[in-house]
């Protein structure tokens, strides 16, 4: 499970240096999911700052506790994607849906507003 904190009622998930080929992504799915459904209040920054790369495994559980998020009425943005991460999130065009911040900080800041 990816550690989490708490800074300015915002829950942060500090997420690993990559994930691909996932030998069982639905442990990764299930605590992800969980956070999703406790984070009080549903504000969720994933910060992506020691990820260097993820692949499309990740991208379905990212989406999927998006969905969850949304679902209680909250939002969940991405920080400090690496050229890669970045590269991955604009060409499948999810920085439509989901807002991308430099550094979890700035993200916390946007969400805590």
């Amino acid at each position: 499970m990816p550690p989490t904190s708490k800074d300015r009622e915002v829950t942060v998930v500090h997420l690993a240096s990559h994930y691909s080929g996932l030998d069982d992504p639905t442990d990764l799915m299930a605590e992800m999911l969980r956070v999703a459904d406790e984070a009080d209040p549903p504000r969720l920054v994933l910060d992506l700052s020691a990820t260097e790369y993820f692949d499309s495994q990740f991208v379905e559980v990212m989406v999927r506790v998006w969905k969850r998020i949304g679902a209680r009425g909250g939002q969940m943005v991405l920080a400090g994607l690496s050229a890669n991460c970045s590269d991955v999130i604009r060409v499948l065009k999810l920085d439509t849906i989901w807002d991308v911040y430099p550094t979890p900080a700035e993200a916390v800041a946007a969400l805590a507003d």
